[in-house]
C-alpha cells in the first residue's frame, strides 16, 4: 500500500524536471527528495496542487477544515517522503514497537546516541564579522527576535552586483547559467539558506576549513561565550548544508586540537554517526620548536556522508571502478589511477602495466622466488602470463585497506602554499596546499560536480576546483574577498603555474560569476564615514525610515540631533544601524524603499528560478 503511493508520487513528480535529481551512482533520473522537502516546508503551491489532485495524496496528507479548506499535514508528509516504509498517520507506524519516539521518528528505546549540550544550543547565531581585527559581542537571536522574525532572517536574500570574469576580464552579466561558478561575497549562513531554493540536493562535495577559535584567528565574537558561540556558529552552518548535500554527497570539516571533539559529537549529532567516514590528518609544521609539550602541528579534516551506503557506492564506482576481484570470499583491489597514487608510483619501465606489477624474472635469489612463490599460493600475489615469455606478478590489496589509506594521514605536500601564492601577488596567511584539495576533490568527485566552500579564505578551493573542471560555490563574508579570493581566481583564469597546474595540465580559461548580498546597511555605514556634517544631517534623515535600524535605538536620541558635533552625529549614525542587519529578503524584490536596479531584479529571478 505504503510502497504504491510513494511510487505512484514519484512516478507524478519525475514528469517535471524541476523535481529531478541524477542518481550520481547509476546516472539515472530519480526524486529530489531533499528539494521536496523544502518546496513542502515552504508550503509551495505548484507540489501541493499535485498533492490535492489526487485521492490518495487527499487521504494521507490533508486534513478538512469545516468541509470546506484542506489542510496540508506538513510533518506527515515529510516522514512519508524521508521513509516511506509506513504512513506517519496509520497504524504501521508502530507496527512492530509501540512507545516513545524522538523527533525523528527513533524510539527513545533504541537511542544509544550521545548528545553534546552547551548553552544557547538551540539560538541563530548570524555570525555578520567582516574584517578579522573586528571584535563582536555577537548576539544570539532568539533572545530579541520572535520565532517568525527569525525566518524571516533565514529566507531567501537578494543579491546585487552581479559579473562575470573570464579571460578578457570583469564584464557586467548578461546571463545566468546553470553550470556557472559562482563566489558570493556576504554572510555565509545568509548564503547558504539563500542557496536552498536552487541548490537544494545537488552538492556533491562540501569543504570547509572555518576559523578554529584558537583566540587569535579571526572568530572573535561574544568573550562571555566564545566556546558556546562557536559551536552555535557552526552547528547553524551545517544544519543547512547537509540540505544542499547529494544523497551520496560528503563534507571534509577542517580544524585543529582546539574544538575536534566536540565539532565530532556535534556532527554526529546532526550527520548521523553511522555516516561518519573518518578523519584526514593534514601535516602542516614539522620540528619541536617551542612547544611546550608537544608539536601541534596538523589539522584534522573530519569527513561525513550524508548518506553513507550511497556515498561508498559512489566511490566504488568512481574510485575502484572494475579493479574489485574477489578471492577466497574477500574483495581486493588491483589498480587504479587515483589509488595508485595512494600506494604507490608509476612504472614506466613496464608499459601499460601499473604499480602493483612486476616480472617475475627481477627476483633472482631463491629466498626472494620461495617468498614470491608463497605469496602467490596464498593468493597475495597473482601470477599472469602476458605473453613473449614474459611473466608478471599482480600485487593485490583488500578492498578495506584501500579505503583506509585514501582517508589516512596526509604529510607533506610538494609545494609551499604560501609561497604559491606570494608568487602570483596574494598575501595570506596559512593558505591551504592545492595538493591537499586535489586529493580530496579527486577521492569523491566526477567533473562538472558541484563543489561548496562556505570558508572560502584565500579560494584554494574554488581555484583547485576550476583547474580540475568542477562546477564550484564559494562565500566568503570577509572583505578581503575581493583583493584576495577573486584575485587569485583572475590568476587562474590567466593560466597561473603553481599549485597542481602542472599537474591537472592547467594552462588557463574559464570563468566565473561575482555577486554579493544586497546590503544597504552597510552602504549606509561607508556613507557615514565619509560624509561632512550637512551630509550627516541627510543621512539621519534617511535612517529614520530605514530597514536597518537597531531595535537598540532609544527613539529620544532622535531629538537634538543638530546639536551634536560632527563627531558626536558620526558616532550616533553608526550606531543606528543593527551591527546583525537582516539584508533584504527576495520577497521585498519590487518593494521601492530598496531602490533595486532593474538588472537586480532580472538576476535574481534567474537565480532563483521564478518564472
Amino acid at each position: 500500500m505504503c510502497e504504491k503511493i510513494y511510487d505512484k508520487l514519484c512516478n507524478i513528480l519525475l514528469k517535471n524536471e524541476k523535481y529531478v535529481a541524477i542518481d550520481g551512482v547509476n546516472e539515472i533520473k530519480v526524486v529530489n527528495k531533499t528539494l521536496i522537502a523544502n518546496l513542502a516546508r515552504n508550503y509551495d503551491s505548484e507540489l501541493l496542487s499535485i498533492l490535492q489532485k489526487d485521492e490518495d495524496f487527499r487521504k494521507h496528507f490533508f486534513s478538512m477544515l469545516d468541509n470546506k479548506t484542506q489542510i496540508f499535514k506538513l510533518e506527515t508528509f515529510l516522514l512519508f517522503i524521508d521513509s516511506y516504509t509506513h504512513l506517519p498517520d496509520s497504524f504501521t507506524a508502530y507496527k512492530k514497537q509501540i512507545g516513545l519516539a524522538t523527533d525523528k521518528n527513533n524510539y527513545l528505546a533504541k537511542n544509544r546516541g550521545v548528545v553534546l549540550n552547551w548553552a544557547y544550543k538551540d539560538c541563530i547565531l548570524e555570525g555578520g564579522q567582516s574584517k578579522d581585527d573586528q571584535k563582536r559581542n555577537e548576539i544570539f537571536f532568539n533572545e530579541i527576535l520572535s520565532p517568525d522574525q527569525i525566518n524571516r532572517l533565514l529566507d531567501a536574500k537578494v543579491f546585487t552586483n552581479w559579473k562575470r570574469h573570464d579571460k578578457d576580464g570583469e564584464h557586467e552579466l548578461t546571463t545566468l547559467k546553470d553550470n556557472d561558478n559562482l563566489i558570493i561575497k556576504g554572510n555565509n549562513l545568509v548564503v547558504l539558506h539563500s542557496l536552498k531554493k536552487r541548490y537544494a540536493g545537488m552538492v556533491k562535495l562540501i569543504y570547509i576549513d572555518p576559523p578554529y577559535n584558537t583566540g587569535g584567528d579571526s572568530f572573535k565574537y561574544n568573550d562571555n561565550f566564545n566556546h558556546t558561540t562557536w559551536l552555535t556558529f557552526m552547528k547553524n552552518r551545517l544544519e543547512v548544508a547537509i540540505d544542499l548535500l547529494r544523497d551520496d554527497g560528503v563534507i571534509f570539516v577542517q580544524c585543529d586540537d582546539n574544538e575536534q571533539a566536540y565539532l565530532k559529537v556535534m556532527m554526529d549529532e546532526i550527520f548521523g554517526r553511522e555516516n561518519f567516514v573518518g578523519t584526514l590528518i593534514h601535516q602542516r609544521a614539522k620540528g619541536g620548536g617551542n612547544a611546550k609539550f608537544i608539536v601541534k602541528g596538523h589539522d584534522y579534516v573530519m569527513i561525513y556522508a550524508k548518506e553513507l551506503n550511497d556515498m561508498q557506492k559512489f566511490i566504488r564506482e568512481k574510485v575502484l571502478q572494475k579493479g574489485v576481484v574477489e578471492i577466497n570470499g574477500k574483495e581486493y583491489i588491483r589498480d587504479d589511477d587515483v589509488v595508485r597514487k595512494v600506494f604507490g608510483k608509476y612504472d614506466r619501465s613496464l608499459g601499460d602495466r601499473r604499480c602493483f606489477y612486476d616480472e617475475l624474472s627481477t627476483y633472482k635469489t631463491d629466498k626472494q622466488i620461495s617468498d614470491i612463490n608463497e605469496k602467490i599460493n596464498n593468493k597475495e600475489f597473482v601470477l599472469e602470463d602476458f605473453g613473449n615469455g614474459k611473466q608478471v606478478i599482480v600485487k593485490y590489496t583488500l578492498v578495506e585497506e584501500a579505503y583506509s589509506k585514501l582517508y589516512s594521514i596526509i604529510n607533506a605536500m610538494s609545494e609551499n602554499a604560501t609561497n604559491h601564492l606570494l608568487s602570483i601577488g596574494i598575501d595570506f596567511s596559512n593558505p591551504k596546499p592545492e595538493e591537499l584539495m586535489q586529493f580530496i576533490i579527486n577521492s569523491c568527485t566526477k567533473k562538472h560536480d558541484i563543489l561548496l566552500d562556505f570558508h572560502l579564505g584565500s579560494g584554494t578551493t574554488a581555484a583547485v576546483a576550476h583547474k580540475m573542471n568542477r562546477q564550484y560555490i564559494g562565500i566568503e563574508q570577509m572583505e578581503y574577498i575581493e583583493n584576495v579570493s577573486v584575485e587569485r581566481l583572475k590568476k587562474v583564469i590567466e593560466g597561473e603555474q603553481g599549485g597542481i597546474s602542472k599537474s591537472a595540465n592547467w594552462n588557463g580559461g574559464g570563468d566565473f560569476v561575482y555577486c554579493e548580498l544586497f546590503n544597504d546597511a552597510e552602504d549606509f555605514r561607508k556613507e557615514v564615514k565619509k560624509s561632512n556634517n550637512d551630509e550627516l544631517n541627510n543621512l539621519f534623515e534617511k535612517a529614520k525610515q530605514s530597514s536597518f535600524l537597531s531595535y537598540r535605538v532609544n527613539r529620544e536620541h532622535f531629538a537634538g540631533f543638530d546639536d551634536l558635533t560632527e563627531k558626536e552625529k558620526r558616532k550616533l549614525l553608526l550606531e543606528l544601524v543593527d551591527a546583525n542587519t537582516l539584508y533584504i529578503n527576495y520577497t521585498d524584490l519590487y518593494n521601492k524603499d530598496y531602490n533595486i536596479s532593474e538588472l537586480d531584479k532580472k538576476f535574481n529571478k534567474i537565480f532563483y528560478r521564478d518564472k
